[in-house]
């Protein structure tokens, strides 16, 4: 997943804020106790998102699939955000 948010990057940076949003807002719980110190969700949440989402826990989502979830889950935040 991370080669992915990489990929994801390099063509669209752009996306930059909003990756690092979704990064923290996933971030698995006491991060900075554990190499390599960044806020980063764990890699059991992220198999079982792609387990529930493809059916694959090592599954890669199309970069356009992606880059669509990306910019919802951005603009999930942010209207949470106005409505409280």
């Amino acid at each position: 997943m991370y080669k992915a948010t990489f990929l994801l990057l390099l063509r669209r940076p752009w996306l930059l804020p909003a990756v690092i949003g979704m990064a923290w807002a996933f971030r698995r719980r006491g991060w900075w106790r554990r190499a390599p110190f960044l806020p980063l969700p764990s890699r059991a949440y992220l198999e079982w998102r792609m387990d529930t989402a493809y059916g694959d826990p090592q599954a890669q989502p199309p970069l356009d699939e992606y880059a669509r979830y990306v910019r919802w889950a951005a603009a999930q935040r942010r209207a949470m955000r106005k409505g409280s």
